[in-house]
């Protein structure tokens, strides 16, 4: 089996190219998440550069969507990133907007 099987989003990556990531802005410095892969949206919220546009893309985003793509900050991704779980309603309306299956998870 390998690694994309076990790993359904490391084929994927819809999620990452489809919603707006915000979050606090302190959470992006207490996760020494790299300031080039964030943008200030106001006061309060920071989000993930590339994910506050029209046609969203997370910077932190490497490969294609839909064939091969691994999360270059991955270990100091913020909580929105760490909410959306393969399979679930968020993850089915993404692959949808990419024109991908939904996954059905056991």
């Amino acid at each position: 089996m390998s690694l994309a099987d076990s790993n359904p989003c490391l084929d994927c990556g819809a999620c990452c190219a489809t919603f707006r990531v915000s979050f606090y802005w302190s959470e992006a410095e207490a996760l020494g998440l790299p300031a080039e892969f964030t943008e200030q949206v106001n006061a309060w919220f920071a989000c993930m550069r590339g994910t506050n546009q029209l046609q969203p893309r997370c910077a932190a985003l490497a490969g294609t969507v839909g064939h091969e793509v691994s999360c270059q900050v991955y270990g100091q991704r913020p909580s929105p990133c760490r909410e959306v779980q393969a399979g679930d309603s968020q993850c089915a309306k993404a692959r949808a907007h990419h024109g991908l299956p939904a996954l059905i998870c056991e």
